[in-house]
């Protein structure tokens, strides 16, 4: 069982102007991704800038529990000898996912449609996550789930021995949804088809083609209908992560508010699906220019050069812009409680059943530090105090949540009194360069 350490509180103070080169980590969608297909595919997949963070760790480590030969060579760079599409072997132990949504869905997929059986668990936080929309469409193709009430992890799926090819309509907009009927569709006979009223990162679409299964993507009436056909024999391939664009939102939008700062964040996924943030801070106001644009391993990316915005003003983020900046929404109410006016962002019910209930988590540290905030179900609105109006001074419970913490603790950076959280160890989760990176740029951050 994953278990956090003792909890480490962690302090932001008031900084000076943050200067230098943010070398955030890789991509966590790309990285679970590339594993897992690495691991589906025959032959020796390398991977490059991968993220190290223990969620993607915990993903290497059931990958490798289903027969595939993964090697840590240092530095980002990964290998991943593959079992090939059906070729899954049935894992010893249970399979322990630690913190990470993403990884225990997309690998549930994966072996749904191989006649086997695994056990799924993860910590406290990820046992409070709901399956059910993940084992619901995996049961159309014959998988069978057995979990806690309410669909909760620990969890055991039984594959289907004879998979049927599915079409599903995503009932609400979720990569991981989609991915793992994607997955589980590599294995089926025929076409599985999936339908998305609203895109969603389409990290899925643009590997699977890249690992050569047979993919198409089309808009129709229905919305966005991806088409895949099964039981492809997946190429090894050469996969280049780009860098996280949700891990270089904390230190883009620190920048921004800590008076004096010009930061440079080289190398961020553009992709369109996952630029939703970058969108609305230039809405917002913000000084960021995207600089020497280009493609690296198939996904868009830009040098980000990113200075401090004194005259941010709140906006009015469109539901339809959820999808593509849904981990992103906590960070954004931090830039907005330094913009003047207020900021409503719509449509972010899916904020309530990630790592915590986000919308909950960051409207009482928000209110804490002196900030006014209304939220209901589906929106938050957080009234903004201006350039340096934020009092701060409080301690946060960050709920076990990574981007709760990181967020507060940015928070702290421009606010007038330190801001605390609670426990800082989910932070390496995802982003465990994230101290060090920051307080390399200038930050003051301090443990205990």
């Amino acid at each position: 069982m994953t278990s956090h350490a003792a909890d480490q509180r962690m302090t932001a103070r008031k900084s000076g102007p943050l200067r230098g080169v943010a070398e955030v980590p890789g991509d966590k969608s790309i990285s679970h991704r590339a594993l897992i297909l690495g691991a589906l595919a025959v032959g020796e997949t390398r991977i490059s800038g991968l993220l190290e963070g223990q969620d993607v760790l915990d993903t290497a480590r059931a990958m490798r529990a289903f027969g595939a030969d993964v090697v840590q060579h240092g530095g980002g760079a990964w290998s991943v000898h593959g079992v090939g599409v059906g070729g899954f072997a049935e894992p010893e132990g249970v399979i322990d996912c630690g913190n990470s949504g993403t990884g225990v869905r997309l690998i549930m997929g994966a072996m749904a449609t191989t006649a086997m059986t695994a056990t799924f668990t993860g910590d406290a936080s990820l046992r409070k996550r709901p399956m059910g929309r993940v084992t619901e469409p995996l049961a159309l193709f014959g998988a069978r789930a057995y979990g806690r009430k309410g669909g909760r992890l620990p969890m055991t799926v039984v594959g289907a021995a004879n998979p049927v090819p599915v079409r599903y309509a995503v009932p609400v907009p979720s990569a991981q949804v989609k991915s793992a009927v994607l997955l589980a569709g590599l294995n089926a006979p025929g076409q599985t088809v999936v339908i998305e009223r609203e895109a969603t990162r389409d990290h899925s679409e643009r590997m699977l083609a890249g690992f050569g299964a047979e993919v198409t993507v089309e808009d129709g009436p229905e919305g966005r209908v991806i088409t895949l056909t099964g039981q492809p024999e997946l190429r090894p391939q050469v996969v280049a992560v780009p860098r996280d664009p949700s891990s270089a939102a904390f230190a883009v939008c620190a920048a921004l508010i800590i008076e004096g700062s010009e930061i440079m964040v080289p190398g961020v996924s553009q992709n369109p699906t996952r630029n939703g943030l970058l969108k609305t801070l230039v809405e917002v106001g913000a000084d960021i220019a995207f600089q020497n644009p280009r493609l690296e391993g198939g996904e868009p990316v830009a040098d980000l050069r990113v200075r401090f915005s004194g005259a941010l003003r709140g906006v009015d983020v469109p539901p339809g812009r959820a999808p593509s900046m849904i981990d992103e929404y906590p960070v954004l109410a931090v830039v907005a409680a330094f913009a003047e006016g207020p900021t409503v962002m719509r449509g972010v019910k899916e904020l309530r059943v990630k790592e915590s209930d986000r919308i909950d988590a960051m409207a009482r540290g928000l209110e804490a530090c002196g900030v006014r905030v209304e939220e209901d179900a589906d929106t938050l609105t957080v009234h903004g105090m201006g350039a340096g109006g934020v009092p701060g001074g409080a301690t946060c419970a960050v709920h076990l949540d990574h981007r709760i913490a990181m967020s507060f603790l940015v928070l702290g950076m421009a606010s007038v009194r330190p801001v605390t959280v609670d426990d800082a160890s989910p932070i390496a989760t995802s982003f465990p360069l994230f101290e060090g990176l920051m307080t390399g740029l200038g930050a003051d951050l301090s443990r205990g």
